[in-house]
């Protein structure tokens, strides 16, 4: 079956660039949601404590379950908020508080622009007499930026709002929360950071969506995409390959099937541009569910080491190249 490598080296190089854009590694809270963007949450996870991250960030409480041990805190993006030592759970509404039950953590999340989850800021005073009504512990305040990888003055306008957000928060009696609103764009523009954490997903596996202009910091792709033969047939010239036969030989080739597909989690794309993988090789004709074909007789291939140049292929970015594969996949650390 195709697998995944993933670079030890290069991960704990991503964390220490950003490390030093924090100033220090236990502010940095790892984003592990979506099997850690496809790299693994288990496998990433270990790795992230053992670099000496102490915070983490996930989707469901089913996936805090998975690293439990490993972190002194988790924050719950979007799950039933319950009592828990390890666990936060994030506030999107005034129903998230009313359902909340007594005596969990909760962090407060604030829309400042982005308009997508979070209270409004005319909501601010009602939401915080509500936490303290319903017997629940405000452990942090955030907000997420929609623009910060493009190059506009919004991420300042919308620091500006959560300004106003921190100060309403102080003056309702919450003085003890933890603070953050930087993602990896947000932290790599930064030239001083002064809030508790900083929630790292995309930057920490290697890529930055920013424009050129703004990358001072080197990343490394973590993530290396390998398949392996199947079979090898020599086919003539004239002869057709795959369903609809859409790649027609226009030589006597060398042609082997390799074991992905788009059972895995791989794009199917359009076999009339087709792929080029990190080799060189293009992918003869349609791409099936389990498998590919190349003009090659290697018994495994590398199919992708960079999901952002993968991506420009395939018009998306490098979020999507990533988690889409199937957490089935084996990953093997180098």
């Amino acid at each position: 079956m195709a697998f995944i490598k993933i670079n030890k080296q290069n991960f704990y190089h991503n964390l220490n660039q950003i490390a030093l854009k924090t100033g220090s590694v236990e502010k940095i809270a790892i984003v592990l949601k979506d099997n850690a963007y496809g790299h693994g949450l288990e496998l990433m996870g270990r790795l992230a404590s053992e670099f000496g991250i102490r915070h983490a960030v996930v989707r469901k409480t089913a996936e805090a379950e998975v690293i439990r041990s490993l972190f002194e805190t988790i924050l719950v993006l979007g799950d039933s908020i319950i009592k828990d030592e390890v666990y936060s759970f994030t506030i999107n509404t005034l129903e998230d508080i009313k359902e909340a039950q007594k005596g969990a953590k909760v962090e407060l999340k604030v829309d400042t622009g982005m308009h997508r989850n979070g209270i409004a800021f005319d909501e601010l005073g009602e939401a915080c007499t509500l936490i303290k009504a319903q017997g629940l512990e405000l452990t942090g305040v955030m907000t997420h930026y929609r623009s910060a990888d493009e190059l506009s003055s919004e991420l300042f306008w919308q620091q500006k709002q959560f300004e106003r957000v921190k100060e309403s928060v102080k003056e309702a009696g919450f003085t003890h929360v933890r603070v953050h609103s930087h993602n990896t764009a947000a932290i790599l523009r930064t030239k001083s950071f002064d809030e508790d954490l900083v929630r790292v997903g995309i930057g920490a596996y290697g890529y930055s969506e920013l424009p050129h202009l703004f990358d001072e910091v080197t990343l490394r792709p973590v993530m290396s995409l390998y398949a392996k033969k199947i079979s090898t047939k020599i086919l003539k010239d004239g002869e057709r390959i795959g369903y609809g036969g859409d790649f027609i030989a226009s030589h006597d080739m060398t042609v082997s099937t390799y074991d992905l597909g788009y059972g895995d989690g791989w794009s199917r794309g359009d076999s009339a541009q087709p792929y080029i993988t990190s080799e060189g090789l293009p992918i003869l004709g349609r791409v099936s569910m389990d498998s590919i074909s190349l003009e090659s007789d290697k018994e495994e291939v590398c199919v992708m080491s960079d999901a952002q140049a993968a991506a420009k292929q395939f018009g998306t970015i490098s979020y999507e190249m990533t988690t889409a594969l199937s957490a089935e996949l084996r990953k093997e650390v180098i």
